[in-house]
């Protein structure tokens, strides 16, 4: 019966578009899936009050967040201000713990805002923040996904990433992530399920893994 669905939503990772997840099918019988997009924000918004912003895009109780990446951040931050039943992140981090020793770095150097973020519309460039991928074969694919461009957001993506405070994560959270991930390494990361050779773009390249399992993975 439609009213029993379970209403799942997606949200991109930095700059990408709700096209990396058109090749992830669940059965429709069970689940209605949404997909979110990326809202260029406000000056100087925290991202509390951007996760609460885009609180007004989930129009249904108890629906299970799905996020990549930097998406998977925002949907957890999400989660404080509504009532879901589960959070899922995939190529994403829990807490400020695991994430990469660079990116630590960043927060103290500054460093990350000396990034020529004004070169958006270099796809290699992109791709490089995005995937942490620099596969030419690959760019004209990306640019596909990766539509985002906009120079403020790009920098308050990075900014809000490297300077993100959380510390415990909420305990019905689930998290899947690949064992090759370049952006967020595998070492740092704790109770994940892991992905063998998946990488940060899994979520585009690996659709059969997803379709698969996630069903279960969502129904557990």
């Amino acid at each position: 019966m439609v009213q029993n669905k379970k209403h799942v939503y997606f949200m991109p990772g930095m700059a990408a578009n709700p096209s990396i997840f058109d090749k992830i099918e669940l059965p429709s019988g069970t689940f209605e899936k949404h997909c979110l997009d990326w809202v260029i924000p406000d000056k100087n918004i925290s991202l509390e009050d951007y996760a609460l912003k885009m609180c007004s895009y989930i129009k249904h109780e108890n629906a299970i967040l799905i996020g990549v990446s930097f998406g998977g951040i925002l949907v957890q931050e999400m989660a404080k201000h509504i009532k879901v039943e589960k959070v899922i992140i995939i190529s994403s981090v829990k807490s400020k713990s695991e994430l990469p020793k660079r990116m630590i770095f960043a927060k103290y150097t500054k460093v990350h805002k000396l990034l020529p973020t004004g070169l958006v519309n270099n796809m290699e460039l992109l791709a490089k923040y995005a995937f942490g991928e620099t596969v030419p074969k690959r760019l004209a694919l990306y640019e596909q996904y990766l539509s985002i461009r906009d120079k403020y957001y790009l920098d308050w993506s990075i900014d809000t990433i490297v300077n993100w405070k959380q510390t415990q994560y909420q305990e019905n959270i689930v998290h899947i992530h690949g064992e090759k991930d370049p952006v967020f390494p595998i070492g740092h990361i704790k109770d994940c399920i892991t992905v063998k050779n998946g990488t940060h773009t899994m979520i585009i390249h690996r659709s059969k893994w997803f379709n698969e399992h996630l069903p279960t993975i969502i129904l557990q």
